[in-house]
């Protein structure tokens, strides 16, 4: 059976955790799109990681991760995070990626920064890991797959056109240095030396692996509106956030995936630009990132600090539709239990009408959150493992965001430990 894991908002849902959790029954865990711009925070055994590339499955033995074909590959970062988790007491994980995944370049993430600088005030907030230049690249038709570092002839000659035109760009528009097509090639042969033992035919392996009925879990990066067709445009990623994303970012028939478990924060975050309805800011927004998450809201990546709000119903049914989810799973709950009250955005008020269902990214701009105060339930629910122990209050709010959104919340993350969740039956 496959199982897609994916966010239901801006990304930083909690993804990681239940992964990482859902693992423990997998045989396989497979990363289907973007790049290192994002990260992964889990917490367990071995003590806590902030994953990149690697999928978040790493931490069991009896699981293979895979690299799939959508994947932005950027080597050095990979092998960097495997050296460390290796470090760290991790058994070194089986891993397998992906002959036709393609590969972050150098010059993908000298481009980012240089039209991040260009851009100044009306830049996208990007990470500068160069995934717009990748992205960019691979859809020019001018990007290197995996497999290609494996034929020494071809990758010279296409090292040397490309170079060129991006010096065109470098001279002219960016007035920065050029780049050396030699120098390049000394890179690949590094990277090729890197990759070398675990490059694989993905597809094939997994098509073999559902025949013989294995456990596939498919981890998404992001989260719904960031999405480049469905999400917030342009202030969005590169490459489809979306559970149906997973059959082509990872060579899968798309009949296959049988459970879309969207995780949903209890709360709102968001890193980077674009509009956030249910923003908060100053006193009350310092607190909630302070509390947030383990150890504070803050990105995986970037360090920088997230923007916060409070949960909101209209972005979250969206994002949960357009993913087709079967399962919520609703994490960092017991951050909230300080609050003798929680806002919650159920309506947009978009030049005095509300709306329920989430508009497209001019309207949004335009929208001001309609909220519902509920009852805090000003205690510690950590430990609790039992859906009827919760407070009532605490149940109250899970109820009332559940009949929000229309879709059945099954899991509760209360702690950041593996163990810290609450199954409900629906």
């Amino acid at each position: 059976m496959i199982k897609a894991i994916v966010g239901a908002n801006w990304g930083d849902e909690g993804k990681g955790k239940i992964t990482d959790m859902l693992a423990q029954e997998a045989d396989i865990i497979v990363r289907f799109q973007g790049g290192a711009n994002a990260g992964h925070t889990i917490v367990n055994d071995y003590g806590k990681f902030a994953l990149h590339t690697l999928p978040s499955g790493v931490f069991y033995d009896h699981t293979t991760s895979v690299i799939g074909n959508g994947v932005a590959l950027n080597i050095p970062v990979f092998f960097k995070e495997y050296q460390d988790i290796v470090d760290r007491g991790v058994p070194a994980p089986k891993i397998l990626i992906s002959d036709r995944a393609q590969i972050v370049m150098p010059y993908h993430i000298l481009f980012d920064k240089y039209e991040e600088e260009r851009l100044a005030g009306k830049s996208f907030g990007s990470t500068k890991s160069g995934i717009a230049p990748f992205y960019s690249d691979k859809y020019a038709k001018i990007g290197f797959q995996v497999s290609e570092l494996f034929d020494e002839e071809s990758l010279k000659e296409k090292v040397v056109r490309v170079c060129e035109t991006k010096n065109v760009l470098l001279e002219h528009l960016y007035h920065k240095p050029l780049l050396n097509p030699d120098e390049l090639m000394d890179e690949l042969h590094e990277y090729r030396k890197m990759v070398e033992p675990y490059v694989a035919d993905v597809s094939l392996y997994l098509w073999n692996a559902i025949k013989e009925g294995k456990e596939i879990l498919l981890e998404g990066q992001l989260g719904s509106l960031k999405d480049p067709d469905h999400g917030i445009y342009p202030m969005v990623t590169s490459s489809s956030t979306l559970a149906a994303y997973g059959a082509i970012g990872a060579g899968l028939p798309p009949y296959e995936i049988k459970k879309i478990i969207t995780v949903c924060k209890a709360y709102s975050s968001a890193v980077g630009a674009g509009a956030f309805v249910s923003e908060i800011f100053g006193e009350e927004a310092d607190e909630l990132r302070r509390r947030g998450g383990d150890g504070g809201e803050y990105g995986a990546t970037t360090g920088r600090p997230r923007r916060m709000g409070w949960f909101d119903c209209v972005a979250s049914k969206y994002g949960c539709r357009i993913q087709g989810t079967t399962d919520v799973a609703f994490t960092v709950l017991d951050v909230l239990g300080y609050l003798d009250e929680i806002p919650v955005c159920v309506g947009y008020d978009i030049d005095g009408k509300v709306i329920t269902d989430f508009p497209t990214t001019v309207e949004l701009e335009k929208a001001k959150p309609v909220l519902e105060v509920l009852p805090g339930w000003k205690s510690d629910i950590r430990g609790i493992k039992n859906y009827e122990d919760l407070p009532e209050n605490c149940r109250r709010y899970i109820e009332f965001v559940e009949e929000h959104i229309g879709f059945p919340i099954t899991m509760i993350s209360n702690g950041p430990g593996r163990k810290d969740i609450i199954y409900r039956n629906k």
